[in-house]
């Protein structure tokens, strides 16, 4: 049974409650968490394009439960993540230049969302593009990627 109440007699906190228990979910702080996923997003872009792989790699889940998935397969873990980064991008210059545009941004909860978007590359030895489709965590206050599936074009 749903009992329908006045807004203005209950406050957010209970609404939230409400909400939860109901099951209808959603983010109360949606317009903050799309702002501190973008701002994780152009961290990476900015690591990247600096020739920091680290850096680009710092936004991902440090866990062996991390999943990178491409066509080719899945990679488990955080160090063979970073390896493969590594090995396929052995220089500045194979790096290229990164953008990502087209991103959609999907609160699942408050502490989980669903990023998805198409990244491109341009290198001297010829573009890269293809999609990408991210699940992030906020774990310890930070949000991270724990998946990550990318496919190129």
């Amino acid at each position: 049974m749903i009992r329908i109440v006045s807004l203005k007699d209950i406050g957010s906190v209970r609404i939230v409650a409400i909400a939860s228990v109901l099951g209808l979910g959603g983010c109360v702080s949606e317009p903050l968490i799309h702002s501190e996923i973008r701002t994780v997003m152009d961290t990476q872009v900015s690591a990247w394009n600096a020739g920091d792989i680290d850096g680009f790699m710092e936004h991902y889940w440090q866990s062996d439960e991390l999943t990178f998935s491409t066509p080719e397969g899945k990679i488990q873990g955080w160090q063979a993540t970073l390896d493969r980064y590594k090995k396929k991008y052995p220089t500045r210059e194979a790096m290229g230049t990164l953008k990502f545009t087209g991103l959609t941004i999907s609160c699942v909860g408050e502490d989980a969302a669903d990023v998805a978007g198409r990244f491109h590359l341009a290198r001297n030895e010829g573009p890269l593009s293809g999609r990408f489709f991210l699940k992030l965590r906020r774990i310890d206050g930070v949000w991270v990627i724990v998946r990550d599936h990318t496919a190129s074009d």
